[in-house]
């Protein structure tokens, strides 16, 4: 059973993380404007100011440190803050969908491409994907609460840590693969600070359609995670 308690710090955490979605759904509605002005559709546009996406990724980074910043505070315990963490990650990212579909009646549908992250490179894959990912991070972040508040210790082992590892790293193979090989195998990654301004990986991204998305993979890397968490969730409350 959940605690009072962490009842109340569940709903402020997830208020937050609302609040935060609505602000990144503000920026990518004035981004699409100023950059996709016919709506946002791939190939992404390669060419744009260094400032802007210099910028982009310093927000980037700066959306997890405020997810980071609201778990520490939530949480007693390093786990209980992983948990609050993840909780607000997944709160965020549901709702960002969620105001995307009402302020611009966007994604088409659940397997509508979308560009995820920039960090260090564009990820991108189908937006039932990351919701997918987001279910598991949930439920992940209410076992943990649950565990801790009935006063289990949380303790992983080095496998079940592994294959939750192993997993996510899968999972986001998927999402990087399609301009990691432009990137890596085409020798962009020699001009990483200056792609913006290099003419021939902009006549390449400005060509490039994402067309087949790894399902098997994913799901792969999905369940892997999701064995081994629930693996380990069983393994302490038994204990």
């Amino acid at each position: 059973m959940i605690k009072k308690e962490s009842i109340n710090k569940i709903l402020v955490v997830s208020i937050f993380a609302i609040a935060m979605a609505f602000l990144e759904t503000t920026v990518v509605i004035y981004l699409r404007k100023l950059l996709y002005p016919e709506g946002f559709n791939f190939p992404l546009k390669a060419f744009i100011d260094p400032s802007i996406i210099n910028i982009e990724w310093v927000r980037e980074f700066a959306t997890i440190v405020m997810l980071i910043a609201i778990g520490i505070l939530a949480g007693k315990k390093l786990y209980s803050k992983i948990a609050y963490f993840l909780l607000a990650f997944a709160v965020w990212d549901i709702f960002y969908y969620v105001f995307l579909k009402i302020t611009l009646n966007w994604p088409d549908s659940f397997f509508t491409w979308d560009l995820l992250f920039l960090i260090p490179w564009p990820w991108i894959g189908p937006v039932l994907a990351p919701l997918l990912c987001t279910i598991l991070i949930l439920i992940a972040s209410f076992m943990i609460i649950k565990l801790e508040d009935n006063g289990f210790e949380i303790k992983l082992k080095k496998n079940e840590l592994f294959f939750i590892i192993l997993g996510v790293i899968v999972v986001l193979y998927t999402w990087l693969y399609d301009y990691g090989k432009i990137i890596l195998f085409r020798g962009y990654a020699k001009s990483f600070f200056n792609w913006s301004t290099n003419l021939s990986f902009i006549e390449t991204i400005n060509n490039y359609l994402p067309s087949n998305f790894n399902w098997i993979l994913f799901l792969i890397g999905l369940v892997i995670s999701s064995l081994a968490i629930i693996k380990a969730y069983l393994r302490i409350k038994k204990r």
